[in-house]
């Protein structure tokens, strides 16, 4: 089992961000509903917490407390860079400590809680905004699931 033991203090701490910096770049690619959309990210973790068994890796992250890297950047783009780069070290680290099943169960986790932020508040008759479906599109490609 894969777990913070592997890591490095820094490394941990990415590993932690990737989640949350996807939670983000979801929030943030369309304006308003960032409170619901703040507490639908706490409740994903609040439910994963609850779930444990699958994953000891899944098990340590969902029980540690959600890290957002708080820097700042200069526009909502640079901001959503900046976010992408850091899921793609952490799929980066876990792909070189991390069993593939590890690594898929953290993929998952990742993508459906950016999936959970998006659909937290309904973008007038669509559940996700074109803008919050193409941030999660870039997601899932920083997280080598998609093709781009």
């Amino acid at each position: 089992m894969t777990g913070k033991a592997d890591f490095t203090e820094q490394e941990w701490e990415t590993v932690l961000e990737g989640p949350t910096s996807a939670g983000l770049i979801v929030s943030t690619a369309q304006r308003g509903g960032s409170f619901r959309e703040s507490f639908s990210l706490a409740k994903a973790y609040a439910e994963a917490r609850t779930a444990t068994g699958a994953s000891g890796l899944m098990d340590e992250i969902a029980q540690s407390k959600p890290k957002v890297d708080r820097a700042r950047q200069g526009s909502a783009e640079e901001l959503k860079e900046h976010h992408l780069g850091i899921v793609r070290q952490a799929v980066s680290l876990l792909e070189a400590k991390a069993s593939a099943e590890e690594l898929d169960d953290y993929r998952r986790f990742t993508l459906s809680l950016a999936e959970r932020v998006a659909s937290a508040k309904e973008e007038g008759d669509q559940p996700v905004s074109d803008a919050e479906r193409t941030a999660i599109d870039e997601i899932s490609v920083a997280l080598g699931e998609g093709s781009g």
